[in-house]
């Protein structure tokens, strides 16, 4: 099987935990965004622990909560539809994070819901 993260993207994530925990740690921006190929969550992903696999990021299960938290990747790519016996969640190829995680923050608590709306956004940009 092949993982949902490429490589190159999970060496990023994997440079931005190890800055946190050596106290150098930023508002980083989204590395990663998953999604639920026939639900409603979506994960924008920062770092990573490549010892358990765990990311940390924006979670949202499409409940109008979403929240800072940890992810298991593991999980999330053994995850596949009953019927269809295919992945349920997949990361989307063309997502670009623009901004600091901090204004995905604020803008999905507003929101109830994680936006990449630009004019959304960049009226929570002062406040990073």
């Amino acid at each position: 099987m092949a993982a949902m993260i490429p490589d190159n993207l999970k060496e990023i994530m994997i440079h931005n935990a190890q800055e946190v925990q050596n106290g150098l740690g930023k508002d980083h921006e989204p590395v990663v965004k998953l999604h639920s190929r026939y639900g409603k969550a979506i994960w924008l992903l920062s770092e990573l622990d490549p010892a358990n696999q765990i990311a940390f990021g924006l979670c949202d299960l499409g409940t109008g909560t979403p929240e800072l938290s940890y992810v298991s990747i593991t999980d999330l790519e053994s995850i596949k539809h009953a019927r269809l016996k295919v992945p349920m969640v997949e990361m989307d190829q063309a997502f670009e994070g623009k901004y600091p995680m901090s204004v995905y923050v604020a803008a999905a608590k507003i929101s109830k819901r994680i936006t990449e709306d630009d004019q959304i956004l960049r009226r929570f940009l002062s406040l990073s």
